[in-house]
């Protein structure tokens, strides 16, 4: 029997999970355990729609306290877990009670890398993680003039979005030659770093910050002074230099944790009671024959499903290929498939870079492991079974908008 299931986290990956073990038939106990106040939501929302104030505050949210209630799911918010007995079977919370499992599913996701610099507790220097982050950082925007975005990941970039957005002045500081070049490469950063020099951000690459400046009250921020002795002016600091994930319960608990919690394709650790789903599970993946650990939307969405059928018994690995999305300005732009550490030797593009529509290709000894539409739709299916038929495929060809991706692989 399946038993009594504990979920820790009330991200997407949780909510998603007690909704997979009811549609499952699981008829038994379930508790969910979260530690801020809102019930669980979706994060895209929180630097794209939501963030430009285009969908509702009450659209983010995965269901509604009467879809807990209908299906008997005990959710208790504001609640910390801070260890695992794994001999007692108990989750242990931050007041001593402890909570007895069947299973307990780990979706504690991750916490944002803090800037350590000189002056980076100053007011007016943010992070982007949560709803009430988005709620500050929404209401900040409509109050500044002059944002600096540290970071060129798709977070930095989304917000510089939504700031030019709200008419701001903004800055993006980047480490390395363009937003975005260890992910797309140079070709295609490209064509990110063009869209946002097109809307007046002003793009500062190869620069890093050497401090955070106060203003004349000495509390709030007013500038970022970098590593050249540059002070770029600021009323507005958003920093967006990546995530760690949360893996100190499992740590602490004695499961192997190396760059996320290690879990094989079934989402189970070493103790097959306890799995992880959503951004801490680095999961053995079928297709690439060895442990995928991605951020990002789609895992949190899909994994649980995988968790869910574990539980109850059910033999359904998890073998989707990586995905995420973004939307910034009028461009909108899928990614599925993963490079991996051995790299790639190739980039292939078709369409149109400088009118950014275009689909591109990552290659390896002319097999596809990943592709990138911009503007261009109804693909993503093509370029999974292109990734998946592991088919050496004729860059010519595939190049060429004429040729259907169906006829490469």
């Amino acid at each position: 029997m399946a038993g009594r299931v504990v979920v820790v986290g009330g991200g997407l990956a949780g909510a998603k999970t007690v909704e997979a073990l009811r549609e499952g038939g699981h008829d038994e106990g379930i508790l969910l355990l979260k530690l801020g106040t809102d019930l669980p939501y979706e994060r895209p929302p929180l630097s794209k729609g939501y963030l430009q104030g285009t969908e509702e505050r009450s659209s983010v949210f995965v269901h509604d306290a009467a879809w807990y209630a209908e299906h008997d799911v005990d959710v208790r918010l504001g609640v910390q877990a801070t260890a695992l007995d794994l001999p007692g079977r108990d989750v242990i919370d931050t007041s001593g009670m402890r909570h007895g499992y069947d299973h307990v599913v780990l979706a504690t996701g991750s916490a944002p890398r803090r800037l350590e610099v000189a002056g980076a507790d100053l007011r007016g220097v943010l992070y982007l993680r949560t709803l009430d982050d988005s709620d500050r950082l929404r209401a900040a925007l409509g109050a500044a003039a002059r944002v600096v975005v540290v970071g060129g990941g798709w977070i930095g970039l989304e917000v510089a979005a939504a700031a030019r957005a709200a008419d701001c002045a903004v800055t993006v500081v980047v480490r390395d030659r363009a937003p975005l070049l260890g992910v797309l490469g140079e070709r295609l950063a490209g064509v990110f770093a063009d869209l946002h020099r097109g809307h007046d951000v002003d793009l500062r690459t190869s620069a890093e910050v050497a401090r955070v400046v106060a203003s004349g009250d000495g509390a709030h921020v007013g500038g970022v002074e970098l590593t050249d002795g540059t002070v770029v002016p600021a009323d507005l600091v958003v920093v967006g230099i990546g995530a760690t994930p949360r893996v100190g319960l499992a740590r602490d608990a004695g499961l192997a944790v190396d760059d996320g919690v290690l879990v094989d394709a079934h989402l189970r650790t070493a103790d097959p009671r306890v799995l992880a789903v959503g951004d801490i599970a680095r999961a053995a993946h079928p297709f690439y024959g060895t442990h995928v650990r991605v951020e990002h939307w789609a895992n949190a969405l899909n994994q649980p499903a995988t968790a869910a059928a574990t539980i109850l018994g059910r033999d359904e690995p998890y073998d989707e290929l990586p995905y995420f999305f973004t939307d910034q300005y009028d461009l909108g732009m899928e990614y599925v498939g993963w490079v991996g550490p051995g790299g790639y030797d190739q980039v292939v593009v078709r369409g149109d870079p400088q009118g950014r529509e275009l689909v591109g290709f990552w290659l390896r000894e002319g097999r596809v492991l990943a592709g990138m539409n911009v503007n261009v739709w109804d693909v993503v299916d093509d370029v999974k079974a292109l990734i998946r038929s592991r088919a050496v495929v004729d860059t010519t060809a595939l190049a060429d908008p004429s040729v259907p991706l169906a006829d490469l692989r």
